[in-house]
C-alpha cells in the first residue's frame, strides 16, 4: 500500500480545521484565530497528530503567496504609489525605532550587542499575512489607519533580505565588515531595481496579454494566465533572494490596474482562503504548549511587552508623519505582533549561535501568542484609541487665530467630516451654491494642502464631542460623514445626534453591514456606495426601455426608503417594476407617467398647449399599452397615462412637472 504522508497530514489538517472554524464563526471569532488554534491542537506540541510542521510548509508558503496576491488585486498599484512617503518614512521610522528600542532593552539586561541587534530585528517585523487578512475581513484596508499599516508592512517586507544578510555579520561569520555592508547596500538596491522592473514590465505586458486572452472567451485560459503572472512574479523575486510573497503582491497590484482585475480576484479568492488557512495552521503548530505550562509568566510577559513596545513605537512614528492621534494609535496596535518573516530570520540565526535554544522557544511562544491576539487587538483598536485621545492633553482640534472668529460666525452650515473624494466633491458643490461649510480632517498633509486652496478645513477628529462643539454643531443644519471607518462613523453619528438632536446626519459608507447600525445610531441618510451604484445601473437600463422617468424615480425612492432591502435580498412590498412592459417608444425621448392630482388631469393636449407654455412637443400618449399619436378631440389625460415628450433639457423638466402631482 502506498504511503502519502503529505496527503495524510492534509486530511488531518482540514478535518480538524472545519469544526474549529464553524465554532469560531458561531462565536463571532475571526477565522485566523480558529486556524491558529487548530495548529496548536494538532501540532507536535499538542495532540501530535502532525509530527512535523515542515510537512505542510510548502503549502503554507503557497498560502502566503496567494494571500498577498489577492491583497495586491484589492489594492491596485495606483493606490500603493500614493503611499510612497508613508512606505519610506513611516516604515523606516517604525522598523528602526522598534529595533533600536528592543536592542537597548536587551543590552540593559546584559545581552551581548550583536544578539541585541538580532532581537531588535526579529521583533521589528510584523505579520503581513495576518494583519492584511484581518483588515480585509473587516473592510479596513482603505481606511486612514489601514493605509498607514499597508505602507509600513511593505517597507518591512523589502527589508527582509538585507536583514538576512546582516545576520552572518552579527554572528562574526562575514569575511569583512565593510565588504558585507557594501553587499547589504547592493542587495537592497538590487531588490528595489527588481521590483521596479517587475512593475514597469508588468504594466506594459499584463494588459496586452490579458486583452488577447480575454478575446478567446475561455475562462480556464484566463484563470491559468492570472495564476502564471502571480507565480511567475513570485519566482522572479525569489530568484533574486526576495520573498515569494512580495513578487505575488506586485503581480496583484499590476493586474488590478487593468480592466481584468475584478475577474482575476474572483477567480483566485477560493484558492486564497484555502491555502492561507493552511499557513495560519502551520504557524499555530510552532507554539510549544509545554513551555506555556512550564513558564507561562515568562511567555505571556514577553508577548505583552512586545505588543506594548511595538504599539508605542509605531504610534509615535505614525504621529510624527502628521497623522492624528487616533489613527496613530490604531496603526500601532495593528502592527503590534511579531511577523512570519521573523521566523525565517530566527531560523537563520539559531544555527549560528546567535539565538540559544531556550531563547528561541521563548521567542516562538511569544511570537505566536502575539499573532493569536492580533484579531482581538485590532477589534479593540478603535475604543482604545478613543480612550487615549480623551486622556491626552493635546487639543482635540487645531484652530489658527483667524479661524477662531470664522468658526464662531458659522450658522446653518454643513459640517463635512473627511476630505477624501466624496468630501472634496461635496465642498465644491456647496461652495458653488453659496452654502456655508466647514471641513474636519485628520491627515495633516491633506489639511495643509487644502488650506493653501483656501478651503475652510480644520485638523481634528470629527467623532469627538469637543471637536464638533468647536465647529458649531449646535447651529449647523447638516453633518456629513465621508470617512472609511465603520467604527468611527458609528461613533460620530451617535455623538452628533447627542449634541444636536435636530441636525440632519448623512453618512457615506462602503460597508453594507453598517447600514442598519448607522440608522439605529441616529443617521437620517445612509448612502452605501455599492447600492447607489446598483440603483444608477438599473435606472439607466430602465430608461433605455422607455420607462417613464418619474416611475423610475419613484421606484428608486422606494428602494432607498426600505434601506435598500430589495438589493439585500429582503422582501420589499409594492415594487412594480417587473409588471412594467416595454412601451414601444424611442429610448431617447423623455417619458413621464401622469400622476394623481397632476395639473394635466382632465385636460386635453390642446388646452395644455405644451409647445407654447414649455417649448416641448407632445408626440404620443400611451394608454393601456397602446400608443396614441393623434388623440381624439375628446381625449382627456388621466392618471396612469404615459406621455412621450421631445424637447431640450430645462423645457422637458418644466413639461414633466405638468404631469406630476404637486407642480
Amino acid at each position: 500500500m502506498h504511503d502519502f504522508p503529505i496527503l495524510r497530514d492534509l486530511v488531518i489538517l482540514v478535518a480538524a480545521a472545519i469544526p474549529v472554524v464553524i465554532a469560531a464563526h458561531r462565536l463571532r471569532v475571526p477565522s485566523v484565530v480558529a486556524f491558529l488554534l487548530t495548529g496548536i491542537a494538532i501540532g507536535p506540541h499538542g495532540l501530535g497528530l502532525i509530527g512535523r510542521q515542515d510537512s505542510v510548509a510548502g503549502l503554507a508558503e503557497l498560502g502566503v503567496l496567494l494571500l498577498l496576491f489577492t491583497i495586491g488585486l484589492e489594492l491596485s498599484l495606483s493606490r500603493v504609489v500614493r503611499l510612497g512617503r508613508l512606505v519610506l518614512q513611516g516604515g523606516g521610522l517604525q522598523l528602526v525605532g522598534t529595533a533600536a528600542a528592543v536592542a537597548a532593552v536587551a543590552v540593559a539586561t546584559g545581552t551581548a550587542g550583536n544578539a541585541a541587534v538580532l532581537y531588535g530585528a526579529l521583533v521589528a517585523l510584523s505579520s503581513t499575512a495576518i494583519v492584511l487578512r484581518v483588515y480585509t475581513d473587516r473592510g479596513e484596508l482603505d481606511t486612514p489607519h489601514g493605509r498607514v499599516v499597508v505602507a509600513v508592512l511593505l517597507f518591512q517586507d523589502l527589508c527582509v533580505v538585507p536583514l538576512m544578510l546582516l545576520i552572518p555579520v552579527l554572528a562574526g561569520g562575514a569575511a569583512g565588515g565593510a565588504g558585507t555592508t557594501d553587499a547589504i547596500v547592493r542587495t537592497f538596491g538590487l531588490s528595489l531595481a527588481v521590483l521596479a522592473a517587475l512593475v514597469l514590465g508588468g504594466r506594459l505586458l499584463v494588459p496586452r496579454v490579458l486583452e488577447r486572452v480575454a478575446a478567446l472567451r475561455n475562462r480556464e485560459i484566463f484563470t491559468l494566465s492570472i495564476v502564471l503572472f502571480g507565480l511567475g512574479a513570485a519566482y522572479v523575486t525569489a530568484s533574486f533572494g526576495l520573498s515569494l510573497a512580495i513578487g505575488a503582491f506586485i503581480a496583484g497590484l499590476v493586474i488590478a490596474e487593468s480592466e481584468y482585475g475584478l475577474q482575476a480576484l474572483s477567480d483566485v479568492l477560493p484558492f486564497r482562503d484555502t491555502f492561507s488557512g493552511i499557513f495560519f495552521i502551520s504557524v499555530g503548530m510552532l507554539l510549544d504548549t509545554g513551555l506555556l505550562v512550564q513558564r507561562p509568566l515568562t511567555l505571556l510577559g514577553a508577548a505583552a511587552a512586545v505588543v506594548l513596545l511595538k504599539t508605542v513605537v509605531a504610534a509615535v512614528a505614525t504621529y510624527s508623519l502628521g497623522r492624528s492621534l487616533q489613527v496613530s494609535v490604531m496603526s500601532g496596535l495593528a502592527l503590534a505582533q511579531v511577523g512570519e518573516f521573523s521566523f525565517v530570520l530566527a531560523g537563520v540565526a539559531a544555527p549560528l549561535g546567535l539565538l540559544p535554544p531556550d531563547h528561541f522557544q521563548v521567542f516562538l511562544g511569544a511570537s505566536v501568542a502575539s499573532m493569536l491576539a492580533t484579531p482581538f487587538v485590532i477589534a479593540a483598536a478603535a475604543p482604545v484609541a478613543e480612550a487615549v485621545c480623551r486622556l491626552s492633553r493635546r487639543p482635540a482640534i487645531e484652530l489658527l487665530p483667524h479661524e477662531t472668529d470664522r468658526v464662531a460666525r458659522l450658522e446653518d452650515h454643513v459640517i463635512i467630516v473627511g476630505y477624501g473624494l466624496n468630501g472634496r466633491n461635496l465642498a465644491r458643490v456647496l461652495r458653488a451654491a453659496g452654502i456655508g461649510y466647514v471641513i474636519l480632517e485628520q491627515n495633516g498633509q491633506v489639511v495643509r494642502r487644502a488650506r493653501l486652496e483656501r478651503e475652510p478645513i480644520l485638523f481634528g477628529d470629527g467623532t469627538r464631542h469637543e471637536v464638533l462643539e468647536r465647529v458649531g454643531i449646535a447651529k449647523a443644519r447638516v453633518i456629513v460623514f465621508a470617512i472609511s471607518a465603520p467604527a468611527a462613523e458609528h461613533r460620530g453619528v451617535a455623538v452628533a445626534r447627542q449634541l444636536n438632536p435636530g441636525i440632519r446626519i448623512v453618512v457615506r459608507t462602503r460597508y453594507v453591514a453598517a447600514l442598519d447600525d448607522l440608522s439605529r445610531a441616529g443617521a437620517d441618510e445612509v448612502v452605501p456606495e455599492e447600492f447607489e451604484t446598483s440603483l444608477e445601473v438599473f435606472a439607466r437600463v430602465l430608461r433605455l426601455y422607455g420607462i417613464p422617468s418619474n416611475t423610475i424615480e419613484r421606484e428608486v425612492a422606494a428602494v432607498r426608503g426600505e434601506h435598500y432591502g430589495v438589493l439585500r435580498g429582503l422582501a420589499l412590498p409594492g415594487l412594480k417594476l417587473d409588471a412594467l412592459k416595454h412601451l414601444g417608444v424611442h429610448a431617447a425621448l423623455d417619458t413621464v407617467e401622469v400622476e394623481e392630482d397632476a395639473r394635466a388631469i382632465g385636460e386635453s393636449p390642446t388646452t395644455l398647449d405644451l409647445r407654447r407654455e414649455t417649448g416641448t412637443t407632445l408626440i404620443a400618449v400611451v394608454r393601456d399599452g397602446k400608443a396614441l399619436y393623434t388623440p381624439d378631440p375628446e381625449f382627456r389625460f388621466r392618471a396612469g397615462d404615459t406621455v412621450v415628450l421631445v424637447g431640450q433639457g430645462e423645457a422637458l423638466v418644466k413639461a414633466c412637472g405638468v404631469f406630476r402631482a404637486g407642480h
